[in-house]
């Protein structure tokens, strides 16, 4: 579940899923409220956990986790970003009171010292992806590594990777049916982001108003 951001916070998500612009607004909407109510949701994505494998001997320290930054705020940082397309500044709106459209992730992306922040920005009306980012930490303040703006688009972190949707449509397609989606994985080397995997998925189209047999008399 997408959950909205306070102006003067930042939430990490858990389970991070692309935006659809198959999502009809009753619904979104509904999503929208509900997120506010429940204060939003989330958690850092820190790749698998690991155990001691070994029986009977103690667990060898492992390398410092880099930290999570704690009071990142999200929709300052789209706003003040001169990267960030002027669209994008204009739909980044309350939608309920000072509750915002953004969801935000942390997880070790580019193998700094803080987490990297993700940022997705999303419509009010239908919860559609309108821009993507990630934020790495530079000498106490965020640098924007990676930005995504043709919508609908939507990123997350997936065991140290970024991984990026983004939804395709045909001549024809309705904006709530689109053909198929992209997802493409990318990887922090040599200073920035290299895209690694891209896979193409079609979406079925369902056959509609199909003649129903009346029953026997």
């Amino acid at each position: 579940m997408r959950g909205l951001t306070g102006e003067g916070s930042a939430r990490p998500r858990g389970s991070i899923q692309a935006v659809s612009a198959a999502l009809a607004v009753p619904t979104a909407l509904a999503l929208l409220v509900s997120g506010c109510g429940a204060g939003g949701t989330g958690a850092r994505d820190e790749g698998p956990a690991h155990a001691d494998s070994v029986a009977g001997s103690a667990a060898t320290p492992s390398a410092a986790p880099s930290k999570s930054p704690d009071n990142v705020n999200a929709v300052q940082l789209i706003k003040d970003d001169p990267k960030v397309a002027p669209a994008v500044k204009r739909e980044l709106k309350p939608c309920v009171a000072d509750e915002y459209p953004v969801d935000v992730s942390y997880g070790n992306l580019t193998e700094g010292s803080a987490d990297d922040v993700v940022v997705n920005v999303l419509t009010c009306g239908d919860a559609v992806g309108v821009g993507s980012y990630v934020y790495r930490e530079q000498d106490g303040s965020y640098e924007n590594v990676f930005k995504a703006e043709e919508p609908p688009v939507y990123a997350e972190i997936d065991r140290g990777d970024l991984v990026v949707t983004k939804q395709v449509y045909e001549k024809g397609d309705p904006v709530s049916s689109p053909s198929g989606e992209n997802v493409i994985t990318y990887r922090w080397a040599s200073g920035h982001f290299t895209e690694k995997y891209r896979t193409h998925n079609d979406y079925g189209k369902v056959v509609g108003d199909s003649a129903t047999p009346e029953p026997a008399g």
